[in-house]
């Protein structure tokens, strides 16, 4: 069909050949990509940039493109032990769903025997945790811009019927450009979770130790804005990677147990903009046990009438501080309960142009000298060297398909109970080869771009005329595209 249409044109015949090659040529690299079956062996594995209790999240390089992506794995056996396995299929889920500028974008899943792996794009900016301890504190100006890029990013998911769960500094990543895109998204859960029955709260209840040395800790004196910033700054990158975690954004509905919904995404982001204006969270205790424990009745975050307190140190305006009021309380009376649009229409937000913010200069350019820079995250040691595992089929291609048909139903009666449980996880997004260039679908899909308009132009010049007129090869691919014909790459 191509042909005859390139042929009805005044395109040259030299440049049809060349169009054509071109496409036979992207079409096989497409196909190819669409038959490789990704395995961890495919990717150098290079910086670690996360560590957790589940596993790590590290810079790769693919080999054989050289493009360049953050790989999360997770070890099978820790999520079968803790109960997570519902948890890491809602995570896949949501990031093969939702296709937002706001949150991080997934391209591949895949699995081995040992490990999960999610394959996603790498924001070389660091995280907003990072940022705030470097800043001590954003100015307003500052804290309204990755406020309101939080809110898009929020309701991006909320949209898809999620709900995150754990928005806090450490998940908001920046881009090379400073922009903020969502990430981490192992404690989401979908509001109609029938198809995840066994989906956990958050737990934030320490160990019988800390416990103990809690009950000799004996109450501390009020300190200022600058004491209380400086206690949590010593604290504050311990307790993101502790086992414990910290509930500081967590809503006091989640904590309690009493039944939420999306609204509970909403106190998260009122914490993190106090915090990102004061220095330290809203009911950040001097005793971080005081605040873990989930049923204490001194809780903070569960009493936050009697602890929601603006320092006058800080300064803040009083539309910021009655977005942070709005946005830290009950949930009948909190902000964004009937949509992310109560939001947006705060005072507070008044000038921003909530559909241009993606592309408008950021508030914070972050330093990033290459594509592998990683000097905007924390350091972590190599606890061994990095192992290259493999998830391909390898030798039984040689199989006869008969005999892998059979041998593939005596795999599925005897696979492990680890494996069942992760049966569906890969995934692949084919919009890669469109992020980065890749030969395939760039060509591929602007052929029947091409053919699309020439087909609505050549309707509209029969409509206006009885006779034929063939259109000009200007027409049919524009000024833009014509040079990309005749030079191809």
């Amino acid at each position: 069909m191509l042909e005859r249409k390139l042929a009805d044109s005044e395109v040259p015949e030299e440049v049809q050949n060349s169009i054509l090659k071109n496409l036979e040529t992207k079409e096989t690299e497409y196909m190819r990509l669409q038959r490789h079956k990704m395995g961890a062996d495919d990717f150098e594995l290079l910086t670690i940039i996360g560590r957790g209790a589940f596993g790590e999240v590290r810079i790769c390089k693919e080999k054989t493109t050289g493009h360049v992506y953050a790989m999360k794995k997770l070890k099978k056996s820790e999520m079968l032990r803790r109960g997570q396995v519902e948890h890491v299929k809602a995570e896949r889920n949501l990031l093969a769903e939702v296709d937002s500028a706001y949150i991080v974008k997934l391209y591949f899943s895949f699995q081995d025997d040992e490990y999960l792996y999610l394959i996603m794009e790498y924001l070389p900016g660091g995280d907003m945790m990072t940022l705030l301890m470097r800043k001590d504190t954003l100015t307003e100006d500052e804290a309204r811009f990755y406020v309101a890029e939080t809110v898009l990013a929020i309701e991006s998911i909320h949209k898809h019927n999620y709900i995150h769960r754990d928005i806090k500094p450490d998940n908001l990543l920046l881009d090379r450009h400073g922009h903020m895109k969502l990430s981490d998204f192992g404690l989401c859960k979908p509001l109609d979770s029938s198809s995840f029955p066994n989906l956990n709260e958050p737990e934030y209840q320490p160990g019988g130790n800390l416990d103990d040395r809690r009950s000799s800790v004996s109450p501390a004196p009020r300190r200022t804005q600058q004491e209380q910033l400086q206690h949590w700054q010593k604290n504050r990158r311990m307790l993101a990677y502790s086992t414990v975690g910290t509930p500081d954004y967590i809503a006091p509905e989640v904590l309690l147990k009493k039944g939420y919904g999306m609204e509970c995404d909403w106190w998260s982001l009122g914490a993190i903009m106090y915090e990102m204006l004061v220095g330290y969270p809203p009911f950040y205790s001097e005793d971080p046990m005081s605040t873990c424990r989930k049923l204490k009745p001194d809780l903070k975050i569960v009493n936050w009438r009697n602890h929601l307190k603006f320092p006058e140190e800080a300064k803040l305006s009083a539309e910021a501080k009655d977005l942070v009021s709005r946005l830290l309380c009950n949930v009948e009376h909190r902000l964004g309960t009937k949509g992310a649009h109560e939001i947006k229409a705060h005072p507070w937000f008044r000038g921003i142009q909530w559909e241009r913010l993606y592309q408008m200069e950021a508030a914070f350019k972050p330093e990033v000298n290459d594509e592998l820079d990683t000097q905007n995250f924390e350091k972590f040691e190599e606890t061994s060297v990095p192992v290259q595992t493999s998830s391909k089929s390898g030798p039984w291609r040689k199989v006869t398909l008969i005999v892998i048909f059979i041998v593939f139903l005596l795999i599925i009666q005897m696979l492990p109970s680890k494996d069942v449980n992760f049966v569906g996880y890969t995934y692949k997004n084919f919009e890669i080869v469109n992020d980065h260039q890749v030969p395939g679908v760039g060509w591929f899909s602007f052929s029947f771009i091409c053919l699309s308009n020439f087909i609505r132009q050549n309707t509209e010049l029969k409509k206006k005329s009885n006779k034929s007129k063939r259109p000009t090869i200007k027409s049919l691919f524009g000024n833009d595209f014509f040079p990309l014909f005749c030079f191809p790459n």
